[in-house]
């Protein structure tokens, strides 16, 4: 799974994790606890440090894997289905046959969507989004100052 640079073959392991779900499945019971493990100890670095602040973890399996239930908040990042696939393929260099494969065997993002408490839709580019990640931002520290009002110092 190396390429010649020690470097993580990220083409090679698509292309077999994508095409076989026991061994994606198998992948996902390896890493799940690591990471999972990772977000807890950083998040508790930043809440000593940063009492009022907000964390976000960027996790594309954050529903499927049940991490979520971890969270008071879920912000789903989705985008129409065409635009999806387009920039599956262009940031994969894979074919298209290959990323439709890849989107299949993951939940669809409607399903995802009616998990999430905020959506921001990457679908019109960087800017319609950043607008809409600002507002969600805003919304996050406005929470987390009512929590913590409400559970005092």
């Amino acid at each position: 799974m190396l390429q010649p640079n020690n470097s993580l073959d990220r083409r090679k392991l698509g292309s077999i994790v994508f095409s076989d779900p026991d061994q994606r499945l198998l992948l996902n019971r390896i890493l799940h606890p690591l990471i999972i493990a990772a977000q807890d100890e950083e998040m508790r670095r930043v809440a000593l440090s940063e009492p009022h602040g907000v964390c976000i973890v960027d996790a594309a399996l954050m529903i499927e894997s049940g991490g979520f239930r971890r969270f008071d908040t879920l912000i789903v990042v989705h985008c129409r289905d065409e635009i999806q696939l387009t920039r599956l393929i262009q940031r994969e260099s894979i074919t298209n046959d290959e990323a439709r494969r890849r989107i299949a065997a993951q939940m669809p993002q409607e399903e995802k969507k009616r998990y999430a408490n905020y959506l921001i839709d990457t679908s019109d580019g960087y800017q319609a989004a950043r607008q809409q990640t600002i507002a969600v931002f805003g919304g996050l520290k406005a929470l987390s100052a009512t929590r913590l009002d409400a559970v005092g110092p």
